[in-house]
């Protein structure tokens, strides 16, 4: 067994088999009785959602009946203001934050009036108010974002920490490593809490570790870790309250496992023939709240006649609380509000707003600049301008990244705000997402957007879906260096953007020139929804331009004509704009139309609209490949919305639909380029 110094625990390695002993310490009487409401009050909630379950009035229900004590003595060891990440069986983290029963039980019904206005189940929502961010079903990935608040308490000095649950099957996943790696790493007082039930679901832990305990876990990460029995209210208290208070005096992470045992299934509908029957005798001694009531009338704190009293009036309070739940009316489905509610309203500031899309030549002073320094600019003038902007990334520090956007920005704005991370994709979206709920601004260089596929779950299901579940809203920029040209390979070259712009609550932007880069990438670090910043590597150092020197937005959602023509128009963006212009530029006696996308979520259809009505014939043109690229997206909306516009079928040209490969003769047959004279042949002789 590998000895961990603990610095501030009080109970070392806890035994099984040891008898249940509460310790009060300082505790008065009156705490001793309110910490007996706090944890009476989920189990008698439960009991009660139990009866419901039966009747059909809630559809689901994940029970943690048998672990109440960590939930509740996690949190009334915290702050109010202290953010928690709680998972399925953390009820007492809700109720004891004095969130009101009767709009939690029209969540769990899914009525318009909970937290979620019916768009979540049980456990999965938030609420800003009381500090706690909601589930979502992969539960590995609420590590991170309590990174995240941990890092904002660093970041301004405040004595705070956050908390985040697991259970002892998501000590498996990748998540747990990168988020305690990342908190070690960063030095963040945050708390992660095992709870140990001993299955996830089914699986018991001998098939999901062979470590004697999980926390000798923290000794590679070189953190402190103390193993607890998870079921004695006291002990889970007066822990959470010791670490607290080491995680803000040190400003370090520590890991907690909590010894305990659900007495009821997964979710009820799994049953419980998977475990032992005489696991269920064992723990029913072990039950934390009748041990605690015994402990409290041996110590004369209460009586039995108090006890009975206290619980008849909590009962009645949740008959009360469940009476007003029930007068509900059927949510009646409106389709605006359910799109309004997909993003955090944003309105560009008009002062700085620069439309370009027409060809407006730029304002006030310019300066020549390549792609990559347009970037680099908007990066320098947006955390100039927002003091709450944090840049991370592999490498963006002292090296300056992969491509040099961010050199020399450490010296100016110091390690804190630009931030070399670890190799952990994942965890750093969900820091980014944990930032957001402190109110900061974050941009993440995803150092190839290949390497996005191990942080896809965090930016799909966490960023995205966030305001639309419960109405917070992910402030984060992720920049995508992206595409072929360079010889670059299979795991470097990719054309991945197709896969965000599927993802409602996102917003993909891929511009072609130096001035709209600069433009759109600082009207996205002002967006308070999550985007996804794609720049084509091929145009780093290939092209400049002519642009402004001041700060400025182009709006996001609005595509550029970039020239006009009469015998077909090329829809495109990224690189395939350039590719318009030297084909355009190849045949003289063609009329080239041609309009640059830009932003790829959400689309400008009416911009689309009318390259259709100028020339009667489209030729859609991108980098990536043609099956499941977006053209074939926009291809149908012609055909649905502008048939009558046509003289042509709408054309697609695209990279072939195979992995993009490393040889430069092979890779050049693969580009979409290579088709472009054929395609477009196609098109003018049909």
């Amino acid at each position: 067994m590998i000895n961990i110094n603990l610095q501030i625990c009080r109970f070392g390695q806890y035994s099984g088999n040891s008898p249940m002993e509460f310790s009060r310490r300082e505790l008065t009487n009156e705490q001793l009785v309110d910490f007996y409401r706090a944890i009476l009050l989920p189990r008698m909630i439960e009991e009660k959602m139990l009866v419901l379950l039966r009747q059909g009035k809630i559809s689901k229900w994940f029970s943690g009946i048998g672990q109440e004590a960590i939930s509740v003595g996690t949190t009334l060891a915290l702050d109010n203001d202290e953010w928690v990440m709680p998972l399925h069986r953390n009820l007492g983290v809700f109720t004891t934050r004095k969130m009101p029963l009767t709009k939690l039980f029209k969540q769990w019904q899914g009525d318009k009036d909970g937290y979620s206005k019916g768009r979540e189940r049980s456990f999965h929502f938030g609420n800003k108010e009381h500090h706690i961010c909601g589930m979502i079903s992969h539960l590995g990935p609420q590590l991170a974002i309590a990174d995240g608040v941990a890092l904002a308490h660093k970041l301004k000095q405040e004595k705070k920490v956050s908390v985040a649950f697991t259970g002892d099957g998501g000590t498996s996943e990748g998540d747990f490593h990168e988020a305690l790696n990342t908190a070690a790493v960063w030095d963040l007082p945050v708390i992660f809490i095992i709870e140990n039930n001993g299955y996830g679901l089914s699986t018991p832990t001998n098939e999901q570790y062979r470590c004697q305990s999980l926390i000798e876990k923290a000794v590679g990460y070189g953190i402190e870790g103390v193993q607890i029995d998870g079921n004695n209210l006291l002990t889970v208290y007066d822990t959470i309250k010791g670490v607290r208070e080491y995680c803000t005096e040190h400003q370090k992470p520590y890991l907690i496992e909590c010894m305990t045992f659900r007495m009821r299934g997964h979710e009820e509908a799994s049953g419980v023939k998977y475990v032992p029957k005489n696991l269920f005798e064992e723990w029913e001694k072990k039950d934390p709240i009748k041990n605690y009531e015994s402990w409290l009338v041996n110590e004369n704190v209460l009586t039995a006649q108090e006890i009975v009293s206290i619980r008849g009036e909590i009962k009645h309070q949740i008959d009360e609380e469940i009476r007003k739940g029930l007068i509900t009316a059927p949510i009646v489905p409106d389709t605006n509000e359910e799109l309004n509610d997909v993003y955090a309203s944003y309105k560009p500031s008009p002062e700085i707003l620069f439309d370009n899309s027409n060809g407006q030549t730029p304002y006030g002073s310019t300066s020549e600049k390549k792609f990559i320094n347009a970037i680099s600019d908007a990066l320098e003038l947006s955390l100039e301008h927002h003091p709450n902007l944090v840049l991370m990334g592999q490498d963006i520090a002292e090296y300056g990244g992969a491509f040099k956007v961010t050199e020399g920005f450490v010296e100016k704005f110091g390690k804190e705000r630009i931030r070399n991370t670890p190799l952990c994709e994942s965890a750093i979206v969900g820091t980014s997402l944990g930032l957001s709920l402190k109110g900061y601004k974050s941009m993440m260089e995803m150092q190839f957007a290949d390497f996005v596929t191990v942080g896809f779950n965090q930016i799909v299901n966490n960023l995205a879906k966030i305001h639309y579940r419960w109405g917070q809203n992910a402030d984060v920029v992720i920049r995508m260096p992206t595409g072929g040209g360079v010889g670059a390979g299979p795991f470097h070259s990719q054309s991945n953007e197709a896969w965000f712009v599927h993802t409602p609550g996102l917003k993909v932007v891929y511009p072609s020139t130096p001035a709209d880069a600069k433009g759109l990438l600082i009207a996205a670090i002002n967006d308070p929804n999550p985007v996804l910043f794609f720049e084509h590597k091929g145009l780093y150092r290939s092209i400049s331009e002519t642009v402004p020197d001041a700060y400025y937005e182009i709006e996001i959602g609005k595509a550029k004509h970039v020239c006009k023509g009469e015998d077909f128009s090329i829809v495109t963006y990224g690189a395939g704009v350039h590719w318009a212009q030297e084909y355009a530029k190849k045949h003289p006696n063609l009329s080239v139309d041609i309009l640059d996308l830009r932003t790829l979520l959400p689309l400008d259809y009416d911009a689309i609209r009318e390259a259709v009505g100028r020339t009667g014939r489209v030729l859609i043109l991108h980098e990536d490949t043609l099956t499941g690229g977006i053209g074939g997206e926009i291809s149908a909306w012609i055909n649905e919305h502008c048939f009558h516009l046509l003289d042509a079928p709408v054309m697609r040209c695209a990279s072939l639909d195979t992995p993009i490969p490393f040889n430069l003769e092979l890779e050049k047959n693969f580009m979409a380029y290579s088709r472009l004279e054929e395609t477009v042949g196609k098109l003018i002789q049909y």
